[in-house]
């Protein structure tokens, strides 16, 4: 998209087509380009898609209304303004600093996530459902339509997923809203408060997949995991280790597939097929080192 198209679509944001704009790149993130606007001294984050992002399974609209609920419970940026016809985003700039990885294995840190994490999931369902299980696969189709083969590796994860689905199916957890997307780029400290931004793959969900997902994307040691669900559930259970335990792989399965899907969408100058390589690898050598026919048993237990 050309910047002569990126001025056009921040002048269509309802109270900007006059008046002065400024407007500067945002670094970070690989799917959509996102920019910070400077209005009568208001700044404001513009996020413009980028293209055939649907084939990740990102609905626009969706994302704007889970972001409105997570403003709402004071997780989110509050959201200004949603263009349909270009599914571009408006939201208003939050003070706050990235929080390095090492810190998330810090008690106060942690705790801090978790407890906007945990408003989230408490907030109002919203339209889009997002099941890992079935991710995976609608991936691997996408993938396979766009030409891109996949990996020798995921016949493995395929399997080691479809006994992870039974274990939870045995007794699943009740879905809530989830965000599904928890990279350390996406929390933003404030004082003793945390910031979750970005809401493209927010969906009905297992909340199991949020925790397992931000434990292994931020590296969280065995301690730290103990601490992630000592703040999300109180009194820790085998269940709850379990669950947590085969979510990081499903995470990484995930991330593996949508690197295979980018191979064939993205124009950036990214090696997708490193990445979907990275996670695939890292998948099925921590699945090689857990007892998994212990953590199936105990994940299929009541909750």
């Amino acid at each position: 998209m050309t910047d002569d198209a990126i001025w056009a679509i921040a002048r269509s944001v309802p109270g900007w087509e006059t008046g002065g704009l400024e407007m500067e790149p945002l670094e970070g993130g690989i799917t959509n380009r996102n920019f910070v606007v400077t209005r009568e001294g208001e700044r404001f984050v513009l996020r413009v898609p980028g293209r055939d992002t649907e084939l990740l399974g990102i609905d626009r609209a969706n994302e704007a209304r889970a972001a409105t609920l997570a403003a709402e419970a004071n997780v989110g940026p509050p959201v200004v303004a949603f263009l349909p016809a270009s599914g571009c985003f408006v939201a208003r700039f939050v003070e706050g600093s990235h929080i390095p990885i090492e810190d998330l294995r810090r008690d106060d840190v942690l705790g801090s996530v978790v407890r906007s994490l945990r408003r989230f999931h408490r907030c109002t369902p919203v339209p889009s459902a997002f099941n890992v299980f079935q991710v995976v696969q609608t991936y691997a189709e996408t993938a396979a339509k766009r030409g891109v083969a996949t990996p020798s590796a995921y016949l493995d994860a395929r399997e080691l997923s479809g006994r992870i689905d039974v274990a939870f199916r045995t007794n699943p957890s009740p879905l809530t809203t989830c965000h599904n997307d928890l990279l350390n780029a996406n929390f933003l400290r404030d004082g003793d408060h945390t910031w979750i931004v970005d809401y493209e793959y927010a969906g009905m969900g297992d909340p199991f997949f949020d925790l397992g997902n931000l434990a292994v994307n931020n590296d969280l040691d065995d301690d730290a995991q103990e601490l992630l669900l000592h703040h999300a559930f109180g009194n820790v259970r085998d269940r709850h280790r379990a669950r947590l335990a085969l979510m990081r792989l499903m995470s990484d399965f995930r991330e593996a597939m949508w690197g295979v899907v980018q191979q064939a969408i993205s124009t950036l100058d990214e090696d997708f097929e490193a990445y979907a390589a990275k996670h695939f690898d890292r998948l099925l050598t921590n699945a090689a080192t857990a007892p998994l026919d212990d953590l199936y048993r105990s994940a299929g237990e009541p909750a």
